[in-house]
């Protein structure tokens, strides 16, 4: 797997000092890649997957190397090599997992795909870098896209 580029770098970081800042003081936490997060801990599916950026709200899933658990919020950024993984089987191991919330970043075009857990299943609203994102599963956050994406 190649490195990411400057543009994700930039883009991830930018995300990480938002929810950092928010988080601060707060029971929440943010983390960020390399970062392994074992989905189903507690089967006997082993499957580990490393998000650009989450939010763990449960400190209890908290462990020396990683987390235990479905995170409360997980954002992935698209890359050429890792946009079908993100888009589809990941999307798909989040919402079986009970990931709450989950992000799909779109560098290229400067759109989010916010996909929220209801009754299973997500519902998904797409948001533009000139919009404000709220994040449901943390209370009077948003994030101002036109803050995140870097200018060209």
């Amino acid at each position: 797997m190649t490195a990411p580029t400057v543009q994700h770098q930039r883009i991830s970081g930018n995300l990480f000092a938002s929810l950092h800042s928010f988080l601060k003081g707060k029971t929440c936490e943010v983390f960020y890649a390399p970062f392994d997060v074992r989905l189903n801990a507690d089967t006997f599916d082993n499957t580990v997957v490393q998000p650009d950026v989450l939010v763990i709200c449960d400190r209890t899933k908290l462990e020396k190397t990683g987390c235990k658990g479905a995170p409360d919020f997980v954002i992935e950024i698209l890359s050429p090599s890792t946009s079908s993984h993100d888009r589809f089987l990941k999307f798909d191991l989040y919402r079986k997992s009970g990931v709450r919330e989950y992000w799909i970043v779109e560098p290229d075009t400067k759109k989010v795909s916010v996909h929220t857990l209801s009754n299973e299943d997500y519902i998904t609203r797409v948001y533009g870098e000139a919009d404000v994102a709220p994040i449901s599963v943390l209370d009077n956050c948003t994030i101002d896209l036109a803050e995140i994406f870097p200018q060209d």
